[in-house]
């Protein structure tokens, strides 16, 4: 997991926790996805205030056991979710933010049960990045659900898990 916080004025990049270690290679590539002065003026262009954060995954070579799939030239980065503040944003906005920040979003690839999502994965399925099995599916429900604490209910069903 990759965190891109975005303060008004600086970009800051973070792992799944303030604590995790992120390969430099991934860090070269972050920089180049989100710093620099056009990359700054869009982020300030489309977010004044700040406060945000731009939650996805770092992919490819080095990465992923199968990585080499993913991307012939090294590694990148692909969008699943976005905060502002305390706000968790819709899936929509979520596209319309990769789409003016020229970044990939994690690919839809069906609705259905849980039983039904958690048999695909027993499955296997090909990746909607190549001809490889996908790593997994990462379940939501339509109407967000949340814990008695306040947080997000989501499930990660990796296909590895039924190996």
């Amino acid at each position: 997991n990759i965190r891109v916080m975005w303060n008004g004025e600086n970009v800051i990049f973070g792992g799944k926790t303030d604590d995790a270690q992120m390969p430099v290679f991934l860090l070269y590539k972050l920089q180049e996805l989100f710093e620099g002065t056009v990359k700054r003026q869009l982020l300030k262009n489309i977010f004044p205030e700040g406060d945000i954060c731009l939650y996805g995954e770092g992919y490819g070579a080095k990465i992923q056991k199968s990585g080499g799939n993913y991307i012939s030239d090294g590694v990148s980065f692909v969008l699943f979710d976005v905060k502002i503040g305390s706000v968790w944003l819709e899936r929509a906005n979520v596209e319309d933010i990769a789409s003016k920040l020229f970044l990939k979003v994690v690919p839809i690839i069906g609705e259905g049960t849980l039983q039904e999502a958690v048999d695909m994965a027993h499955k296997g399925f090909n990746s909607q990045w190549g001809d490889f099995t996908a790593e997994g599916i990462v379940a939501r429900p339509k109407q967000e659900l949340r814990t008695r604490a306040g947080d997000r209910i989501i499930t990660k069903i990796k296909y590895r898990d039924f190996c």
